[in-house]
């Protein structure tokens, strides 16, 4: 008589590699997780003696990662994906070993070069146009490259590709090298927006010879994995990869409001060509997986909020999670408004008190205010300004792009109610969501190739949201 085994659940394995935690989950055909583990590395440094991450050590965590949850017998893995943090490169041989280390995007990047490039290829503002990329030294990954070919050319003569780190984590396990478009479109320097290629300066430098072909970020390679046959992504770049839960359940144009260390707007429905002024203010684009342009705007509000609470903290000598449980108080903002405050309501770019690092609220003597609520709701009043003055910078109602009427938080400030319900006051004609996605990189490299391993349907509660009230039905005339 034959023996009923229990049926394996059918997942996905995906490798979310962050600089501080690497994990891996397993997702069943619903998206739910089934499966965690994750693991924190201590940084190495490079011969330079600059942090870096251990790429051996992390190569060695995926493979065997993988293998142990292959070997889970209640699970039955059917296909792995990848996502990680941008603006990394590893170089490898034609084995595809490291022959240099995985360098750290936060390296200075020398003046001298810098210069000697631009000299070389135009103005920064034209080279920033051109490339959607902000100039940021290293964090602009194809300058790594750049430093390499002059400063170390005997490493740079021993790469045959050049591989960035979602694709490099993809070659672990596929043995097979590819290009991926998120990783080249997110503030490389690499790709030319306007003619859809590769940048003629990389060209010029010959530097793209050592990228491999690039392939769809919504396709899938066969492979064989400890003598299973499995489908196989080539990765994501991480913020790419947390717009996909967005862009796969939500039908009407909105804007992401992706909040933690940076405040990053995306609005995948515009696609306008970046300005000098927008670049000066912080833009950029990105590129989605489906290889659509997506604008995108960003301050270091998270950054800022956590320096701001501790100095109120230390202020009003209070614990520094103080503001926590504190609920929205209208009649606080009611009268910031009548004292005008950075021009209530008035913001429409960053202003000269506000950049994309600040919001202006350091420069407060906090003996103005009468108790570490008042101060708090002025910090949020002042950080959301400048949030609105960055997201504005994204939504466009030009001539062929579609209007934007929701925007949706997700990350840390989608639990702040202040927060949220000072960006309902000042965005008075949107609909305003906080929103989340249980692991939401996670699963954007799950959904990329959903296709590719999975027949069943979307559940409908994928993402939770809620809609958040305006309060104050006043400020819609000033709107109008």
């Amino acid at each position: 008589m034959a023996k009923n085994f229990p049926m394996r659940v059918p997942v996905i394995a995906i490798l979310d590699i962050g600089k501080t935690n690497k994990k891996l989950f397993l997702f069943d055909e619903q998206y739910h997780i089934v499966f965690e583990k994750n693991e924190v590395f201590e940084e190495i440094t490079d011969e330079d003696g600059d942090a870096c991450e251990d790429i051996n050590k992390l190569s060695k965590w995926v493979i065997n990662a993988l293998k142990f949850v292959s070997h889970l017998t209640d699970f039955e893995i059917k296909a792995i994906n990848f996502s990680t943090y941008g603006a990394s490169f590893v170089c490898v041989d034609e084995n595809g070993t490291p022959v240099a280390p995985l360098y750290n995007y936060l390296k200075p990047f020398p003046d001298v070069l810098s210069h000697d490039f631009y000299q070389k290829y135009g103005e920064k503002s034209l080279i920033s146009q051109q490339t959607a990329s902000p100039i940021l030294g290293n964090l602009n990954s194809g300058m790594q490259l750049f430093r390499l070919k002059y400063q170390k050319p005997a490493i740079f003569k021993k790469i045959k590709y050049a591989l960035h780190l979602p694709q490099y984590v993809s070659f672990l396990i596929t043995k097979r090298f590819f290009s991926d478009i998120t990783s080249i479109g997110c503030h490389t320097q690499l790709w030319d927006f306007e003619q859809n290629d590769y940048h003629e300066w990389v060209k010029n430098e010959k530097i793209n010879v050592i990228f491999p072909p690039i392939f769809p970020s919504n396709k899938a390679v066969e492979i064989l994995f400890e003598d299973k046959k499995l489908k196989a992504g080539v990765g994501l770049h991480d913020s790419s990869a947390a717009l996909i839960p967005y862009l796969t359940c939500l039908k009407e144009p909105f804007v992401l409001i992706s909040t933690g260390t940076w405040c990053i707007s995306l609005n995948p429905f515009n696609d306008s060509a970046l300005t000098a002024e927008e670049l000066a203010q912080d833009c950029l684009c990105f590129m989605s997986y489906e290889g659509k342009s997506v604008k995108a705007s960003r301050i270091f509000a998270g950054n800022e909020h956590q320096i701001q609470v501790k100095r109120i903290a230390k202020h009003f000598d209070c614990a520094n999670d103080f503001y926590e449980k504190m609920s929205f108080d209208i009649e606080i903002i009611k009268n910031l408004r009548k004292e005008n405050h950075h021009g209530f309501f008035e913001s429409k770019n960053l202003s000269n008190d506000i950049s994309p690092k600040t919001s202006g609220f350091s420069k407060r003597n906090l003996i103005d205010f009468e108790n570490e609520k008042i101060a708090y709701h002025h910090l949020m009043l002042a950080i959301v300004n400048q949030q609105v003055a960055s997201t504005q910078l994204v939504i466009s109602n030009l001539e062929g792009q579609q209007a934007v009427k929701h925007i949706f938080v997700d990350g840390g400030f989608s639990k702040n109610s202040i927060y949220l319900h000072l960006l309902a006051m000042f965005f008075p004609n949107k609909e305003i969501f906080a929103a989340s996605v249980a692991q939401s990189t996670s699963v954007g490299a799950a959904l990329a190739i959903h296709q590719s391993w999975n027949s069943q349907s979307l559940r409908s509660n994928l993402i939770d949201y809620q809609r958040i009230k305006n309060l104050d039905t006043s400020t819609k005339e000033i709107h109008q």
